[in-house]
């Protein structure tokens, strides 16, 4: 019925820049878990003054709310990796509703995709679903593979009651922050 499918549809909004106030829909059946506003603000002023024509990747895009915040901002670019086909879906209509052509959806696993990353992005946006225990090794491969610039930041949102984080020796916590049962870091990686 239609109620049913209204209760089902969860949304959030773009808190600033060019899209302020455009809707992002996604299904709340798929357990996406979008970072908080008052979570995005925070970690938006932490960046602002980095975003502005900054390359930025979304590594476990869900809602695609970082990505698309950081274009809304500002950056040149923003790819937005997801292995969920239904998630890649509905971000492809989200960049078409928002006429985003800087925006690039793919649609494979984040570990698969750094893999094969050639490319070095100044944001790295890490939100990967809690409790998989998969952010350390997301963070050797992202330091492995170099897919951050000379004075590129990480953010990395993570379930509070997890152990902190194993970074390698050279990066640096620039900020840091809990709210909720999140915790928020951002990182400057060392790229030599």
């Amino acid at each position: 019925s239609p109620e049913i499918s209204v209760t089902l549809k969860s949304k959030l909004r773009i808190i600033a820049g060019d899209w302020r106030g455009q809707v992002i829909r996604f299904d709340a059946k798929l357990d996406i878990r979008p970072t908080t506003d008052f979570s995005r603000e925070m970690l938006f002023n932490w960046l602002q003054d980095s975003i502005a024509e900054s390359k930025c990747l979304d590594l476990f895009a869900g809602s695609g709310a970082l990505g698309l915040e950081a274009l809304s901002r500002g950056a040149s670019r923003a790819v937005l990796v997801d292995h969920s086909e239904p998630c890649v879906r509905q971000l492809r209509k989200t960049k078409q509703k928002l006429n985003a052509g800087r925006a690039e959806i793919v649609c494979m696993d984040a570990l698969k995709y750094l893999q094969g990353c050639n490319e070095k992005f100044d944001i790295v946006f890490l939100d990967p679903p809690f409790y998989q225990g998969m952010l350390d090794h997301v963070l050797r491969m992202l330091d492995r593979n170099k897919c951050f610039t000379s004075d590129g930041r990480i953010y990395v949102e993570f379930e509070k009651t997890s152990a902190e984080l194993s970074l390698p020796t050279d990066w640096t916590v620039l900020k840091s922050r809990i709210s909720g049962n999140r915790r928020h870091h951002l990182i400057l990686p060392c790229n030599k």
